[in-house]
Parts: structure tokens; C-alpha cells; sequence
């Protein structure tokens, strides 16, 4: 579930609330420590709303994140997956930007090059609308399963689509066995708190006598920390990693490791591994755990008090753009906005959200209502300011904008 607004839809059942009881849901440690709460916020970010009203009317729910000392995980304590909907209306996708798509088909061919995946069998857990499975489909001539309860086959060209099983349900032990080659798993592992409870059925699932590749892709806590990105901080995404605390978690449960790395300027934390070979009680302490920070408390509060600033400072600069009429619009209408404007506390300061994902236009953002316009209507509203809610796409927004014949200035979180 793809979004950089965040992602593919979350592929696991619905989950129990893992973190409550204090104990990491990644390493099973009881080592949590709470460093940041945000009440209330919406429990979507892509979910398509049909009317301003029922945006407003969104559910909320609180996010108290924690972080482990013993392995770096970061969890929201408060997550009840019982709260969301995944369905044909969880629109995360964003194979609309030529930015990601270059991006998404690149990494599909490097991915078939390295591991030489040419008429192989390709499984993908949490699919979305399958866009990135056509691609590993085409490049390799491959043959894929898509499972996911957001899954549009419709959206995908007949000739990939015939290569192409989805099932619109939840990744569970009833997919044991299937043949695969690869198992693909992008931006749908942050959606599970469980994280070791589901990436322990996956190693019971695979196929006994077969060491498919496994391509793991989520959000970087690394340059959410470091930037302090409070706007990619959301209720759908409940679980958060960095290098180590991923390859730790993947090496725990039944892994062996090949490669971690940071990737799309450096938001994506991407990881390659094997199944081991080892019985559960002989594989190695991960080679992660030894760069675990016992202290992980001090760093992260100080993640939370930059966090609070940079929410302050943008609250204050798009209240002074929209008293001086500079009619600021955002551009983005994923997760990252419905965030940064839950946050912020922004309202009537901003008019319009802008995307070019056709699907999301003239629909209502979970939380505020904002009304999502396609880039063609800003002709006529005429912005003097745009914030674009992802610096990744700064080049291809202001093409469009110069394209309108607009001279908006471009700003980017």
C-alpha cells in the first residue's frame, strides 16, 4: 500500500493491539519508552472522502509513540487496528507522478537483474492497486500474485493483468505454500503492530525445500528523526523502523539478511533476505542488535521538542501567507498532508489541496474537509504560494506550475 502520502494497503488481519501491554511488538523486549503524543488525529490518510462533511466527520484517535532501548523499533502505543478500512476507496496510490514511476521502475528492473527473476513466480503482500507487481511482471515476464483488499485489477494493462492472480483479502496462513520466487512486501509492514507475530507467518508460509528472495520496503525513520518530519507521523502507520531495527527484526525471525538501504532520497528504507537455513535456536544475535542505543529516550525527546517547533514555525508561516491574501495551496493530498494539517491545526488558511491522482480530485481530505483540485483549477485561483507536502517532487510541481503559465512560489516541507 504505496503513499508517501506514504502506501499499499495493510495486508496483514486485522491485528490485536500489540503495543498496550508495554512489550515491543518487533523484538518481544518490554523496554518501551514514550517520547511523543499527538490527540485526535485521523485514523486515514487516503481513505476518499465524498463531502466535506463527512472529511470533518473522519474518526480520530490518539498516537503516543514509544521507542525500544533494546532494538530501536518505534511503535504507537495507542493503535487499534479495529479503526481502519481498506478497501477499493484506500487511494495510495501514486504511479500518477512521473517522479515515482521512474523511481518504481527502476527499482523493478534492478530488482529482476540482481536476483535474475525472469519467468519466476512473484508473490506481493499488501499490492495496493498492483502497479508495482505489473512492472516486476513486465520487465521479467513473470507471473504474480497480488493480495490485498485495496487490489484494482481494472487499472492494470490486459496483457500484465492475465499474468496476474489478485485476491482482494488480507495476507494470512490460508496463503501458505504458494510458489514464489520473490516475496514482495512494500509499504505495508509499518500498517501491522505485530510486525514479529507477522513476519514469523510469512517464514511459516513459504514453500518448504525453497529460499525465495524477500524485498522489504517501508518509510525511514532515519530521516524522519533527523529532519523532524512531524508530518510523517500518522495513526496507519504504527510501526516504524530504521536499518537496524529492521535487519534485527528480519534476522529474528527466520532471515538471513543480504542488503539494507536507504533509497528515493533516502525517505525509503529497503531490505533484501533469504529464509535461513538455521533452526530458530541456533541463528546468530543479529549483527543489528550490537548497535542498539540503550539510551534511545534522550534522542528521541529530542526529536519530539524539534518537532513541536517545526509545527509552530509552519502554523505561523502559512497563517502569515493567507492574512497577506498569498492564497497558499498545498500540493499532495496523501498522508503527509492530512498530517501536517492535523498538526499544525490549519483550517481556513488554506483553500485548496492539489493532486494530480485523478481518483483523489474533487474529493475531501479525512480530518479538515479540504476540497482536492487537479493542478488545472489553480489557472483560475491563481495562487501566490505553494507548499508541496514532498521535497521528491519540488522538479515535476514546479514544471506543472510553469506549465499553467502560474508564478507561484514554491515552497516544500
Amino acid at each position: 500500500m504505496a503513499d508517501n502520502g506514504t502506501s499499499d494497503a495493510a495486508a496483514a488481519a486485522p491485528p490485536h493491539d500489540a503495543g498496550a501491554a508495554g512489550r515491543c511488538p518487533a523484538c518481544l523486549s518490554v523496554d518501551l519508552r514514550g517520547f511523543l503524543e499527538y490527540e485526535q488525529v485521523p485514523v486515514h490518510g487516503v481513505l476518499l472522502m465524498y463531502s466535506r462533511e463527512a472529511g470533518r466527520a473522519h474518526p480520530r484517535a490518539d498516537l503516543q509513540l514509544a521507542v525500544c532501548s533494546a532494538c530501536g523499533f518505534v511503535t504507537n502505543v495507542r493503535f487499534e487496528a479495529g479503526q481502519h478500512e481498506y478497501g477499493p476507496d484506500y487511494e495510495e496510490s501514486q504511479h500518477c507522478s512521473s517522479t515515482f514511476s521512474r523511481f518504481a521502475a527502476e527499482l523493478a528492473r534492478r530488482l529482476v537483474d540482481d536476483f535474475d527473476l525472469r519467468e519466476k513466480s512473484i508473490v506481493e503482500i499488501g499490492c495496493g492497486k498492483g502497479e508495482f507487481l505489473a512492472e516486476l511482471c513486465r520487465v521479467g515476464n513473470n507471473r504474480g500474485v497480488g493480495i490485498d483488499p485495496a487490489c484494482r485489477p481494472e487499472r492494470i494493462d490486459a496483457a500484465t493483468a492475465e499474468r496476474i492472480e489478485f485476491r482482494p483479502e488480507f495476507y494470512s496462513a490460508q496463503h501458505a505454500g504458494l510458489a514464489a520466487d520473490m516475496i514482495c512486501c512494500r509499504h505495508t509492514l509499518e500498517h501491522i503492530q505485530p510486525v514479529h507475530e507477522f513476519l514469523t507467518l510469512v517464514r511459516r508460509n513459504i514453500k518448504s525445500g525453497t529460499r525465495p528472495v524477500v524485498f522489504c520496503e517501508v518509510p525511514s525513520l532515519e530521516i524522519i528523526v533527523r529532519e523532524a518530519r512531524f508530518w510523517d507521523l500518522y495513526y496507519e502507520h504504527c510501526s516504524y523502523f530504521d536499518r537496524a531495527s529492521l535487519a534485527t527484526l528480519f534476522e529474528r525471525t527466520g532471515f538471513d539478511v543480504l542488503d539494507v538501504w536507504l533509497d528515493y532520497d533516502e525517505q525509503y528504507l529497503c531490505l533484501t533476505a533469504r529464509p535461513s537455513d538455521q533452526a530458530a535456536d541456533e541463528r546468530r544475535e543479529s549483527r543489528a542488535t550490537a548497535n542498539a542505543d540503550p539510551d534511545v529516550a534522550s534522542p528521541m525527546a529530542d526529536f519530539a521538542a524539534r518537532c513541536r517547533a517545526s509545527i509552530t514555525q509552519w502554523r505561523e508561516v502559512l497563517a502569515a501567507w493567507s492574512e497577506q491574501q498569498l492564497r497558499p495551496v498545498l500540493w499532495g493530498a496523501g498522508s503527509k498532508c492530512v498530517a501536517f494539517l492535523a498538526a499544525t491545526g490549519l483550517d481556513e488558511e488554506v483553500e485548496y489541496v492539489v493532486d494530480i491522482n485523478p481518483y483523489k480530485q474533487d474529493r475531501f481530505l479525512p480530518g479538515t474537509g479540504h476540497l482536492v483540485v487537479a493542478p488545472e483549477s489553480l489557472r483560475e485561483y491563481r495562487p501566490r504560494r505553494v507548499l508541496a507536502m514532498n521535497s521528491v517532487y519540488r522538479q515535476e510541481i514546479q514544471a506543472q506550475l510553469d506549465a499553467l503559465g502560474l508564478d507561484a512560489e514554491l515552497h516544500t516541507l
